[in-house]
């Protein structure tokens, strides 16, 4: 008999093909009666596969009396509860690496569009007003300028590496100075980061220490010239001090890809021009989202095999 999974929400059609292959795929996301499926399945379920956004609840393991492994589509695992798996001794793994540098990519193309106002200037160019107008209002540059960058890991690195190339005064935060990081400046205060920075990107792991890290002191720093990006979790951010200070002009615009409670956003947001809107898409290309669920298989496999992880978290 296959071993057989719980899978929480839906992956791409390819992987749901390569999973089925391997196992028995019981689909969470599909059940009408989600209690009725769990207590219909329970007992026989001893994977989990999930994504970074999803999770794994307490309450979730603990009615699974089989579970040895909780493997998670995405970087974060923020949304597993790992006590309840570590009480347990369930294994958990993520997808780290693989996904790094489109993440970096969007987070850089992001600061590039909202400073040029590059969303703003086709549609000036569709509805005809170029024509009518003329030219479109001038925005701010991105080269020289100084940026910050608050959690300087994989994703923070990449990040870095590429403002690199816009000759940008780059400084970071961090637990603690990183060796790699040549040529960047350490400053330890998130506040005094924000202070330092026109742009502010937010890269580092979410877990209840970094809850709110950027606070409205770090946002008020920032200022009204100030840019904050955001392709971490939606966590890491005050949510409701950052609209207040969009909204009347403490912080200067904002670009991001998480939301609290996505995709049901704060509707606060659809009504402000300074801000940037992403889908949570950091990690969108066919080739990574490929690449990362191969790594879901992968470790799966190598759980069943008896076989060290190729990306545990515990």
């Amino acid at each position: 008999m296959k071993p057989q999974i719980l899978v929480i929400g839906p992956y791409p059609e390819w992987d749901m093909v390569e999973l089925e292959k391997s196992y028995d795929v019981k689909k969470l996301y599909e059940a009408s009666d989600r209690d009725a499926f769990i207590a219909n399945e329970a007992s026989q379920v001893t994977a989990i596969a999930t994504r970074g956004e999803l999770g794994a609840s307490a309450e979730l393991i603990g009615r699974l009396p089989n579970l040895k492994i909780v493997s998670v589509y995405g970087v974060g695992y923020d949304a597993v509860n790992l006590d309840a798996c570590r009480e347990r001794g369930i294994r958990v793994t993520n997808t780290p690496d693989v996904l790094t540098n489109d993440v970096a990519d969007l987070g850089v193309a992001m600061m590039l569009c909202q400073s040029r106002g590059m969303i703003g200037a086709e549609q000036w160019v569709r509805d005809g007003s170029w024509a009518a107008k003329g030219l479109y209002p001038l925005k701010r540059k991105v080269w020289g300028r100084k940026a910050g960058v608050l959690g300087l890991g994989r994703i923070g690195f990449e990040v870095a590496k590429r403002l690199r190339g816009f000759d940008m005064d780059i400084a970071y935060s961090d637990v603690s100075e990183k060796s790699y990081a040549e040529g960047m400046t350490f400053i330890a205060d998130p506040v005094a980061l924000a202070e330092h920075s026109d742009f502010l990107f937010v890269t580092l792991a979410a877990s209840a220490a970094t809850r709110h890290i950027v606070s409205k002191p770090v946002i008020e720093a920032l200022g009204p010239e100030g840019m904050l990006i955001n392709i971490s979790r939606a966590s890491n951010i005050d949510e409701a001090a950052l609209l207040d200070a969009l909204e009347n002009g403490r912080l200067g615009s904002a670009a991001l890809d998480v939301f609290d409670g996505e995709p049901n956003l704060d509707p606060r947001f659809l009504k402000l021009e300074n801000v940037m809107l992403q889908p949570h898409h950091a990690s969108g290309t066919i080739e990574t989202r490929k690449a990362m669920g191969k790594l879901v298989r992968d470790n799966l496999a190598a759980h069943f095999a008896g076989q060290p992880l190729p990306t545990p978290v515990i």
